[in-house]
């Protein structure tokens, strides 16, 4: 047993000696490998129309009593609310914001509150094409602010343009890559390592609008015209050679 132990003990050293030069030159040309790398980013931009409308409106009473105030404000929002969950392609309906602020006047610099503001406000989506007309009607029904409107493309459209701005992008790297290579004589191997810095949603495309108090009904619709929006990619790649 004892010249069993022995031997092993003698052999150990070969043993690892043997296990270190296999493992060793594997690891210099990893290093080496990655010493002898270039990399690139490239960049993708892929522009897509805006079909839908972000859109705020709402409701703003004034009047001497809150409670009266705050009920008008209710009444006329809730008529709003009704006709624009009534119209076919609206989506995303959702209360923004709802406020009752007393309103104070100022008089040799004494204050006092002279009046009570109620404020009720939704935002919704709805096709562009239809934006105009719907936004004469919701002042007919009651609405007495315009807070703005944006511009965006579907979340299908959005998710397609990135993909497509990611290919752009990954295409652009490796042209780059390839006129470097191409320059100074060198062949490429093979891509060591990837890196998305990822594709941005577009941002909405904001246009300010003003409210209109008065709608008459023999006078055009509102118009409202979309645009488009850009949506961005970058790809970093690293390629050794």
């Amino acid at each position: 047993m004892s010249q069993i132990n022995g031997n092993f003990w003698k052999a150990l050293p070969v043993a690892l000696l043997l296990c270190a030069s296999f493992v060793q030159p594997s690891l210099a040309q990893e290093k080496e490998r990655m010493l002898r790398t270039l990399t690139v980013s490239g960049r993708g931009v892929e522009s897509i129309p805006t079909t839908l409308s972000q859109v705020n409106v709402g409701v703003e009473v004034q009047g001497k009593d809150a409670k009266q105030v705050q009920q008008e404000a209710a009444r006329r929002s809730s008529a709003v609310v009704t006709l624009i969950k009534s119209r076919p392609g609206v989506e995303k309906l959702q209360t923004t914001n709802i406020n009752l602020n007393p309103v104070y006047s100022y008089t040799n610099n004494v204050q006092r509150i002279t009046g009570y503001s109620a404020t009720n406000t939704v935002n919704f989506r709805i096709p562009t094409d239809r934006t105009g007309n719907l936004l004469d009607d919701v002042v007919k029904a009651g609405a007495t602010r315009i807070d703005g409107i944006s511009f965006v493309a579907t979340d299908e459209a959005i998710s397609q343009a990135q993909r497509q701005a990611l290919q752009k992008a990954t295409q652009d790297a490796q042209q780059q890559a390839n006129a470097v290579f191409t320059t100074l004589g060198l062949k490429s191997k093979e891509v060591v390592n990837i890196q998305i810095n990822g594709a941005v949603p577009p941002r909405p495309v904001y246009r300010e609008m003003a409210a209109s108090v008065r709608a008459d009904a023999a006078a055009p619709p509102t118009p409202v015209v979309g645009g488009e929006q850009q949506v961005e990619a970058s790809v970093t790649l690293q390629i050794s050679y």
